[in-house]
Order: structure tokens, then C-alpha cells, then sequence
């Protein structure tokens, strides 16, 4: 791929926008056998979180006839990992003007307004149904009121949790339920790779390839008018991350393949707190909340001095981005490698009851917060961007649906405020769903339950044929591509940083397609480590292109060549799609708001 397109200009050139259509599909597919089964459905939703189930459910009851495809098990992904909570204004004297303040604070003066008021608005009665599905939600004592705490740029105690530091765990078992009380079909071990599309250009399904578990295996298909990718995140593009290592950044990667548009990829949030496991740690890093900042935990340094006093007015409760900063400006100054979060005045009863996730998490590695300080560094966390969505869900791809992280819809801007992602999750999949609704149905709820596996029917070849193949990187190639996003793009970036990681990056995509072009040499098997491989070097690249192009800093997005915001020339959003000769183009925005993702 190569970055091409505008500069800090106008909304110009091809895309989607007031008076176009829609971005054709490039036909760039993953290297795949062809599909050897397929089933058919109303709505196939990818991803098993929050997000993913609750349009799932909405779904079904509106009477579509509903397909959950999931990587792993239902229960396996980003959702079940989150422990602080969920944000909504329930507590008594806030409000969800109070929310959007903070909200839109955090997100730097880039998000937009109109979304995160849908989200704030909607967000109370979305938790209360959420809780009426079956969430249960820790109380304060003696009441059945929720326990709320404050977390991380919240000037309110508006986080709801539950098991004291499990809640996503508990919002996970809750919808799980849900799915299978409802008795929705589920794939699970499934990794989708493209999306089919028809001879216009719509969304007509999903191929997949499930892995050798369930009912069924092999490449196949599930044919859909209507496809909700919910498939989390990309923090697995980092060497050391928060993400589960199913967090590959497929949904993105099969958007830019279909030909949709994705925004916002370079604000990469860096979670302040995971634990420091030691210079060479990999893959996921055990978190610690930022609700144990929240209750009163301190971040010292090796002398004891709690350093973000007098940095900003909430101290060790500033937005994420501020705290991650002053933890690597700290570690610089005095030469060490990660910083302390001191939560010794607790006590050892409030650790048990209150973060019994974290002190076993902590334990397991020698470490026990009630009577010394946990070592603590940042880690890569949430992408703030994703697949470009307006505020029904819909992407510029017509009848391709995003929810959840995989989506940018422009709550988040250039930082997500804590504990807004499950409530972002809960309420756009909420609206998906009844965009869906309310178009036509190809079954109805009275409709027989689809075929069982057995009688699976050979899948039908897409009306659009691809025309481009992707070759694939062999698998070793993603540790390679983590410790370049790393060393490159982490949370301190420069332009020669950067442009050490794009030629990198760009020479792995080099040789991967002339080991493709040579029929002497033995081209990497379909397969999923190789299909992750290839995704997460995609992503890579947008991700790379993006921070390069953005000569600011802002929100989680820090250039240490230019360490100032620039409203002026950088108040806006890049606007990314894959061409057909699979380079990259950009475009940006005139200003903060984005253009419509459909044609009016």
C-alpha cells in the first residue's frame, strides 16, 4: 500500500459525501479457498462483545433472522477483559449534559457533538436495559442504588461496575445468556475474511473460516442483506497491549478491503496503568483499572513523589492521554522504565471485595498491592478510530453495519473518555438494530430456524468476483510488525520515528507480494495465523500513514517534533480507503464534522 491523496485541504476527490454515492468495492480479497458451505440469514453480526450481542439480540426480536459469527467462544473477547465499568449519567445530580462535557473535553476537539449527545442521552436508558437482560450491577450498601465511582476525566461518580473490577465480565455473561435463552444461531472459532457483495454493490454476506471446531469447518459462507462487524479492536498491532490476542484488527482490515472509509486510526489510546511486566513483555498485559485511581490510589515515582499534582486540576484522574504522557515524560527524566501506582492505604479488605480481579492478576506475578506499590507502564489500549459510521451505524458501504471499537463514529474524537466504550457499544448497536428493523425482511420470526449443519448448501460464488488477491505475510511476520508500531508509532512519536516504521512496514508488504509473483518460492499457506498476519500489517500501515500526516499533538496522538495542538490546520479528520491497486488514499475533512457516509 501506498499513502496517496490530500493534504490538510477540503473534503476533495473520490469518497463518500453530500451528493456521491457510496465507495465502490476494490475486489480485494484474502487469499482463501473458495467457500465450501454457506447458510443464509437476514443479519450476520461478527463479533461476540457488548456490542456485538446487543444488536444481535435487537435483531432477533424485531424478527430478522440473526447469525453471530465470533473468533472464539462467545465469551472470549475485549468485552470480558474491561473492569472498570460503564458510563451513563444515573447518579443523583448529574446529567448527561455533564457527560458530554467531559466527554467532548477528553476527545480534544475532535469529536462529534451530535454523536456523543446521542450517546449520553440514550446511554441511562440503554444500561437499564442492559440490567433488565439480566446484567447485575454492584449496589451501594444497604440500597439497591447502583455503586457508581469516578474514573479517569469524569468530574462525576458515573461508572457503574460490577464484581467490583469484572464488569465486563459480568455484561459479557449476562448477553451470553441472552443469545443462547433466545436461541440466536452462533459460529463460534470462526474468523470472517470478506465481505460478499452484489452486482450493485451491496452487501450480500460474509465468508469465514472456522477453525476446525463446531459444527462445521473449513472455509464457508453466510449470505445477508444486512452484516455488523462488532469485532473489537487492533491493540494486538503492539508489541505490549491490554487486547486479548484475538484483537487483530480484522474488521478493519476487511472494510478497507471492501472499499469503506476509516477514520481517526492514528489516536491510538495508551491505557496509563497496565502492569509493568519487564522490557521484553509481549502480547496482553494485565490492566489496572483506572477505577483504583478512582478510589484514591496515587501514582508515585521511585522517590515516592506523586508527580501528577499540579499537572492538572483532577491529578491522577486527568483524561488518559495526559497521565500516559506524564508517566513516559517521568520514566525519561529519571532514566527507568515504569512508574508506581500506590494503593497501600486501602487495605487488604478493600482490595478483596472492591478489585479482587486486579490483586490476583497482581499476586500471580509477585507483586501484592496492599502492602507495596504496583509497578505500572503504558500499554496500547482502545482505538479511538475504525470503520467511519454515521449515527445509525452504517458505514459508506451500503448494508455494512459497525458497532464498538471496530467503529469510528465519532464519540470518541481524539481520546475516549474512561468507560465510554461498553456504553458506546450498548447504544449504536441499539440503533443498528433498528435501522435494520426498519427496512425489509427476507424472514420473518415465524420463519423455520435455518438449516442445521448438516445440511449446509455449497456456497454460491459473490456476484463480485474479486479481482485482486492479497498476498499473504507468513505468520513469524506479526512479532515483527508488533516491535515496529512500537518502537515507531507508540506513545512518543516523531516524523523520523515514523518514517523508520512506514519503509519497514512498506518492505514487509514488498516482499510478501514478490514471494507471491515467485513461483519458485513457497508463498505462505491460507491459514489464520498467516490471514491475522496480513490484517495486522494492513492496519499497521493505515494507522502509520495517518500519524505520519497529523504533524500535531492531540488527544492521544503525541508528536514529540510537534508538540503542540493546531487547531487551525488539524481540527479535522483523515478519511481512508484502499484502492484497487491496494494503495492507500487520503482525504480530509474541512472542518471536525464528517460528511454523510450515504448519498442523500
Amino acid at each position: 500500500m501506498t499513502a496517496t491523496g490530500t493534504g490538510t485541504g477540503t473534503d476533495s476527490g473520490a469518497g463518500t459525501g453530500p451528493g456521491r454515492g457510496p465507495v465502490p468495492g476494490t475486489g480485494i480479497r484474502l487469499k482463501a479457498p473458495a467457500p465450501g458451505w454457506s447458510i443464509e440469514a437476514d443479519v450476520v453480526v461478527v463479533g461476540s462483545g457488548v456490542a456485538g450481542l446487543t444488536a444481535a439480540l435487537r435483531c432477533a426480536a424485531a424478527g430478522r433472522r440473526t447469525v453471530v459469527v465470533t473468533k472464539a467462544r462467545l465469551d472470549d473477547g475485549s468485552t470480558r477483559w474491561a473492569q472498570g465499568g460503564i458510563a451513563a449519567a444515573l447518579g443523583d445530580g448529574d446529567t448527561p449534559e455533564q457527560h458530554l462535557a467531559d466527554t467532548l473535553v477528553a476527545g480534544a476537539g475532535l469529536c462529534d457533538e451530535a454523536a456523543v449527545r446521542t450517546l449520553v442521552t440514550e446511554g441511562p436508558d440503554a444500561v437499564h436495559r442492559l440490567i433488565r437482560t439480566g446484567a447485575r450491577f454492584d449496589t451501594a450498601p444497604d440500597s439497591d442504588e447502583i455503586a457508581l465511582t469516578r474514573e479517569g476525566g469524569h468530574h462525576r461518580r458515573r461508572i457503574a461496575h460490577a464484581g467490583g473490577d469484572a464488569t465486563g465480565a459480568e455484561i459479557s455473561r449476562a448477553l451470553v445468556g441472552a443469545v443462547r435463552a433466545a436461541g440466536l444461531r452462533t459460529i463460534e472459532n470462526a474468523l470472517v475474511l470478506d465481505l460478499l457483495t452484489d452486482a450493485d454493490g451491496h452487501t450480500s454476506g460474509v465468508t469465514l473460516h472456522v477453525m476446525g471446531e463446531g459444527q462445521h469447518d473449513g472455509v464457508g459462507a453466510v449470505h445477508a442483506p444486512a452484516v455488523v462487524l462488532a469485532t473489537g479492536g487492533m491493540g494486538q498491532v503492539f508489541s505490549a497491549t491490554t487486547n486479548p490476542a484475538v484483537s487483530t484488527g480484522d474488521g478493519v482490515a476487511l472494510a478497507l478491503r471492501a472499499g469503506a472509509e476509516v477514520s481517526d486510526l492514528e489516536f491510538v489510546q495508551f491505557h496509563p496503568t497496565p502492569l509493568y511486566l519487564g522490557p521484553d513483555a509481549e502480547g496482553q498485559q494485565p490492566l489496572i483499572s483506572e477505577a483504583v485511581r478512582g478510589e484514591g490510589a496515587h501514582l508515585v515515582d521511585a522517590d515516592g513523589t506523586r508527580f501528577m499534582v499540579g499537572q492538572h486540576e483532577l491529578a491522577e484522574l486527568a483524561p488518559r492521554d495526559i497521565v500516559a504522557k506524564a508517566i513516559m515524560r517521568r520514566t525519561h527524566e529519571q532514566g527507568v522504565e515504569h512508574m508506581y501506582l500506590d494503593g497501600r492505604h486501602f487495605g487488604a479488605q478493600m482490595w478483596e471485595t472492591r478489585f479482587p480481579t486486579i490483586l490476583a492478576a497482581c499476586r500471580s506475578h509477585g507483586i501484592d498491592p496492599v502492602t507495596e506499590p504496583i509497578p505500572v507502564a503504558p500499554a496500547a489500549h482502545y482505538a479511538s478510530g475504525g470503520v467511519r459510521t454515521d449515527l445509525r451505524g452504517r458505514t459508506t458501504v451500503p448494508g455494512l453495519y459497525a458497532c464498538g471499537e471496530v467503529a469510528c463514529t465519532g464519540v470518541h474524537g481524539a481520546n475516549r473518555l474512561a468507560s465510554n466504550s461498553l456504553l458506546e457499544g450498548l447504544v449504536f448497536a441499539e440503533r443498528i438494530a433498528a435501522d435494520i428493523a426498519e427496512g425489509p425482511a427476507t424472514a420473518r420470526a415465524s420463519d423455520p430456524a435455518p438449516a442445521p449443519a448438516t445440511d449446509l448448501t455449497p456456497a454460491s460464488t459473490p456476484a463480485s468476483a474479486p479481482r485482486t488477491t492479497l498476498p499473504l505475510l507468513a505468520p513469524e511476520t506479526r512479532t515483527a510488525v508488533q516491535r515496529i508500531m512500537t518502537a515507531g508509532a507508540g506513545v512518543l512519536r516523531s516524523a523520523g520515528s515514523l518514517a523508520r516504521a512506514a519503509a519497514e512496514l512498506d518492505r514487509l508488504h514488498r516482499e510478501a507480494a514478490e514471494a507471491s509473483a515467485d513461483t519458485t518460492h513457497k508463498s505462505p499457506e491460507p491459514g489464520v495465523e498467516a490471514w491475522e498476519a496480513t490484517n495486522l500489517l494492513c492496519v499497521a500501515r493505515v494507522l502509520v500513514a495517518a500519524a505520519q500526516r497529523r504533524t500535531e499533538t492531540r488527544g492521544c496522538h503525541w508528536r514529540e517534533d510537534h508538540p503542540d495542538r493546531d487547531d487551525a490546520s488539524w481540527r479535522r479528520h483523515f478519511r481512508i480507503t484502499l484502492d484497487e491497486d491496494r494503495a492507500l488514499t487520503l482525504h480530509t475533512t474541512a472542518t471536525a464534522a464528517f460528511p454523510p457516509t450515504t448519498a442523500p
